[in-house]
């Protein structure tokens, strides 16, 4: 798909179908793995792809959980959640660690969409998926990374359409 209309046609999916072939979860690897990692420190950031369905259920009951409306799908039920983890200096400076992982999400997301899969950013879900030290356990995370976004995607039954683009929709000022 060409650049402008992925731009045009992307939108947060919130209700999934289907399962995700292993080609289409390595697409999504790739692009990964192809976004910016401030000064290429590529060790300081991992990559948990989930797609036991068990484990799927227990992060969305405790986000729901979380989000205090134990009745609610935070994940969407989509079949493949890809988590990006990475290593926060105890001080706080930390844009650019949470910039890469940003970078990291946002690419899976185009990347899904590209290979006519649904996807999410997730965020909210992470946040209280750190809070859970049991659940945090069942990630194998290796020492001192910390999950601080995701991906969700899978098969959907929603199109997706080219829309406008206005170009005031964030306020811009050019100097010089």
């Amino acid at each position: 798909m060409e650049t402008k209309k992925l731009f045009q046609v992307r939108k947060s999916v919130r209700s999934y179908t289907g399962n995700v072939t292993e080609e289409q979860i390595q697409e999504v690897l790739f692009a990964a793995q192809a976004a910016p990692v401030g000064m290429a420190k590529y060790e300081t950031v991992h990559l948990t792809v989930i797609k036991d369905k068990a484990l799927l259920d227990e992060i969305d009951q405790c986000a729901a959980k979380f989000f205090g409306n134990p009745s609610m799908h935070p994940l969407y039920g989509a079949p493949v959640l890809i988590v990006v983890s990475t290593t926060l200096d105890p001080q706080g400076n930390n844009n650019v660690a949470y910039a890469n992982a940003a970078m990291i999400v946002h690419n899976m997301a185009l990347a899904a969409i590209d290979n006519g899969l649904g996807s999410v950013d997730i965020y909210g879900s992470i946040a209280a998926l750190n809070q859970n030290p049991d659940l945090m356990a069942k990630l194998n995370l290796p020492d001192g990374f910390v999950p601080v976004g995701a991906t969700a995607f899978g098969e959907t039954t929603e199109t997706f359409e080219e829309r406008e683009i206005p170009m005031n929709r964030i306020a811009t000022d050019v100097i010089g």
